[in-house]
């Protein structure tokens, strides 16, 4: 039978083992979180850094020298540092030769880069350059062939506007009584009384009048008599200088300048003439060549009779570019001129041209409305007129001779233009004129464009009249 021992606990023991068990228990707690407040004091290993990491350390590290691996710390030393992996783990360790031969790489690199950058500037700047070389020599090539065109198109339309030659505008007049003056001069004969007598129906029969006629008739047979004349050629020079002389009203009419503008200004020229003449054209004619000479000009539509004279000036005048003061047909053409000529004055033109309504020399009361529009113009202008032109059709023969006469002894005509020359074998007229009344011819007309009215030229003249 088992022994029984008797075990009996107190209060008081109890109380002791209690307390005995509860600071047992503290003290497992209190190691416990000394133990976990150990583990979180110790650093968390990070990931080692790879090659491409390594070497953006290097860049940004260049040119500094990195201390010896001896002199570094332990990496358990270092705070924020994992420890090394095992030996076995770790990458191989980069030399300072192998350091510096990357730095050296990445350098000849960079320069590489820059001089590729460089070459590819340079190859740009010199495409730019090139392409606007090529532009400049298109440019300037372009601007040679606008040229060109436009001195083609300047010899074109000079060779349009040059008009017939002189010697083609007589032409006309050659075939009538120069032909049968010029065949005296041949056969080699001696001039005798016989020649004489044919040069006398020659001459008295063609259109310079009788006045002119006589006086060249009486210069032949005088060097006649003095034995001058030994032969038809001899003849044919005498009166070709006698003709010339008297174009050039003896040295005192112009030699080819046509329209003579003097100083004041508006320098103002009054067309007159009678039906037909061609007064109109004229004017325009002149305004053209007026305007080529660098003058400004202004037109007076003056005929106010014919409404076609006032549109055919305003013709002119829009081909011209120059102003035109017209009235209402039927108006006063003294206040016409009036008003061109005052206008001129305010405005400071170089040259105003009025054209007049042509009127018959015979009619009186025309030709003393004509006096009126020259008295009024003077009102306008101190002197004006400054040049009385009178236009003469060469058609009209020795009849224009008798149109001069009146014309200048109502108005006293200053020049003379011969108008139509081309279409008539009666151009020795002008031969008569000239003599007759000292007059000097301004123009010929020898065709209908602008060039066509010719500055007379006293021995042009004649040169073409006698040419064979």
């Amino acid at each position: 039978m088992p022994l029984a021992l008797p075990f009996a606990l107190t209060a008081n023991d109890a109380v002791g083992i209690a307390i005995v068990a509860a600071l047992v228990l503290l003290v497992v707690l209190a190691a416990v979180v000394l133990v976990r407040r150990k583990r979180a004091e110790l650093p968390v290993p990070k990931e080692p850094l790879s090659q491409a990491e390594i070497e953006r350390e290097l860049e940004r590290e260049a040119g500094a020298d990195l201390p010896p691996p001896a002199e570094l710390p332990p990496a358990e030393l270092r705070p924020g540092v994992p420890a090394a992996p095992p030996a076995a783990e770790r990458e191989p360790a980069v030399s300072k030769a192998e350091l510096e031969a990357r730095r050296k790489e990445e350098y000849r690199r960079k320069k590489e880069e820059e001089r590729l950058e460089k070459e590819r500037r340079r190859k740009e700047r010199e495409e730019s350059e090139q392409r606007a070389r090529e532009e400049e020599a298109r440019r300037a090539l372009e601007a040679a062939e606008a040229r060109q065109r436009e001195e083609e198109e300047r010899q074109r339309r000079i060779e349009a506007e040059a008009g017939r030659t002189l010697a083609a505008g007589l032409e006309k007049t050659r075939g009538g009584f120069m032909a049968r003056l010029n065949s005296l001069f041949t056969g080699g004969k001696e001039v005798d009384e016989k020649v004489l007598a044919d040069l006398e129906e020659v001459l008295f029969t063609a259109d310079i009048g009788v006045k002119t006629a006589t006086g060249l008739l009486a210069g032949a047979r005088e060097r006649a008599k003095k034995k001058e004349l030994a032969d038809p050629a001899r003849l044919r020079t005498v009166l070709r200088d006698d003709i010339e002389r008297i174009l050039a009203l003896d040295g005192l009419g112009g030699q080819g300048e046509g329209l003579t503008l003097g100083q004041q200004r508006p320098f103002v020229v009054m067309v007159v003439g009678v039906n037909g003449s061609g007064k109109t054209t004229t004017v325009g004619k002149l305004a053209s060549k007026v305007k080529q000479a660098g003058h400004s000009v202004l037109l007076g539509a003056g005929d106010t009779f014919r409404a076609a004279a006032g549109e055919q000036l305003e013709v002119w005048a829009e081909r011209v570019g120059a102003p035109v003061v017209r009235g209402k047909e039927g108006s006063d053409p003294a206040s016409v001129c009036f008003e061109a000529v005052k206008k001129g004055v305010e405005d400071g033109v170089d040259v105003v041209l009025c054209d007049t309504a042509g009127r018959l020399h015979t009619k009186a009361p025309l030709m003393e409305e004509l006096k009126k529009v020259k008295r009024v113009m003077a009102k306008a202008c101190q002197g004006a007129p400054h040049e009385v032109l009178l236009v003469l059709d060469a058609t009209n023969g020795q009849n224009a001779i008798a149109q001069a006469r009146q014309f200048h002894e109502a108005l006293g005509v200053t020049g003379i233009v011969l108008a139509k020359l081309d279409g008539t074998a009666k151009g020795g007229v002008i031969i008569g004129i000239c003599d007759e009344l000292k007059l000097p011819v301004r123009y010929v007309g020898v065709g209908e464009k602008v060039a066509d009215l010719r500055p007379f030229a006293p021995r042009e003249f004649v040169e073409a009249l006698f040419a064979e």
